[in-house]
This record gives structure tokens, C-alpha cells and sequence, in this order.
């Protein structure tokens, strides 16, 4: 089972996802957030991770400047998007970099079932993530699961990852409900907001795997 460790900002933070064999490891581009790293960071962290391990820039409606200054400098294998973006922002973005873009999708209820369809025709992935709620300052990373029976069974034209709210305890249960192949944590692996736990990263992957 493929597991995605994002707001990684410390070297062993890194270890131990590597450690317990996740295949993603994110850095989060997004000042507001606690996990957020500066480019110089970041670098010395994706040239830390070994080779096999897909190194996922995390960005929130960032401009092509701000895309550009940070794939000058950190060796990032795919994109992130998790903000507002357009289908068709999606599609620039895929275009201008030549790198796989997964499109993060927040779900609260069956009216946003629709968006994953239309971002499945243009993204390399999809994120199905919990929505956050409208007074949130990040638009994940809140800990917040959602209805998974919305999207038990389902599949669409891309591999998609399962995030929100998880947990080494749910895992396994929301993997179960939806059917999902990979999944996505962050906050359910920390100590504290930003500060990740190595031991609940191990417990995670083990969780997830089993």
C-alpha cells in the first residue's frame, strides 16, 4: 500500500519516513502552515531522500514565479495542488514542467463528487481530501475526515490517494470503506501542529500495509 508522509521539515522527520517505507514524501510551499519549509530546507531534504522515494511539492494557488523559484532549487519528482486551482491551471501547470500534477479535491458531500471527474481528465492524480470548513486558514492538514461510504467503490481515469483525518488507528477502516490503494496523513502523525512523530509514522505505514 503506497502512503504519502507530507509536511516533512526536518531531516529525521525524513528518516523515519523512509524508515517505515512510505513511497511519497511532501514538503508544503504554504506559508500559513505549520509544516511549511523554506526552499533551502526543502532542497537539503529532497536530496536526502534515496532514490524510489517520489519527493511531492505541495503548493496552494501558487503563481508560475513561485512555481519556478522553487523547481530551480529543490529536485522535486511531482507537483501538489491544493488550492483553488482550475482544471485549466492544472493543465498549464502539467504543460509548463513536465511533471506529474496530482489535484488535491476537498469532499464534504455528494455535490463535490463532480469536480473529481472533471480533474481526473487533466491531473496525473487525485487527492480526495476532507473539505476544509470556510473559517480554516489551510486547506488541509486539519485533521478532518469525511463521509467515506461517498466514495466507496469508486474509481476514476487516474490513481487516486485517500486523505483526511487519518490516523494509524482509522486506516486500516477507511482503506476497507473506500477502497482506496494509497493514502495521504499529516497531522494524524504528529506530536504537535508541524512537529511529526516517528513512531506514529512507523505505526501508520504498518497499519496501512497490513
Amino acid at each position: 500500500m503506497p502512503v504519502k508522509i507530507c509536511g516533512i521539515t526536518t531531516q529525521e522527520s525524513l528518516q523515519a519516513v523512509v524508515s517505515a517505507g512510505a513511497a511519497y514524501v511532501g514538503f508544503v510551499f504554504f506559508p500559513k502552515s505549520p509544516r511549511n519549509v523554506d526552499i533551502p530546507t526543502a532542497r537539503d531534504l529532497a536530496l536526502a531522500a534515496p532514490e524510489g522515494v517520489c519527493k511531492v511539492a505541495l503548493t496552494v494557488n501558487a503563481t508560475d514565479a513561485e512555481l519556478d523559484a522553487i523547481l530551480a532549487e529543490v529536485p522535486i519528482d511531482m507537483l501538489q495542488l491544493h488550492g483553488k486551482e482550475t482544471p485549466e491551471r492544472v493543465a498549464e501547470v502539467k504543460a509548463r514542467y513536465g511533471l506529474p500534477v496530482m489535484k488535491a479535491v476537498g469532499v464534504a458531500d455528494a455535490d463535490d463528487l463532480p469536480a473529481l471527474n472533471e480533474y481526473a481528465r487533466v491531473a496525473d492524480q487525485l487527492l480526495v481530501d476532507a473539505k476544509p470548513p470556510k473559517t480554516a486558514d489551510l486547506p488541509g492538514g486539519n485533521g478532518l475526515s469525511f463521509d467515506w461510504s461517498l466514495i466507496a467503490g469508486r474509481r476514476w481515469a487516474v490513481p487516486w490517494m485517500l486523505a483526511g483525518g487519518l490516523n494509524p488507528e482509522n486506516v486500516a477502516l477507511a482503506m476497507q470503506k473506500t477502497g482506496a490503494r494509497q493514502v495521504d496523513v499529516s497531522s494524524g502523525v504528529e506530536s504537535a501542529p508541524g512537529v511529526k512523530d516517528s513512531a506514529k509514522i512507523a505505526a501508520f505505514c504498518k497499519a496501512a500495509s497490513a
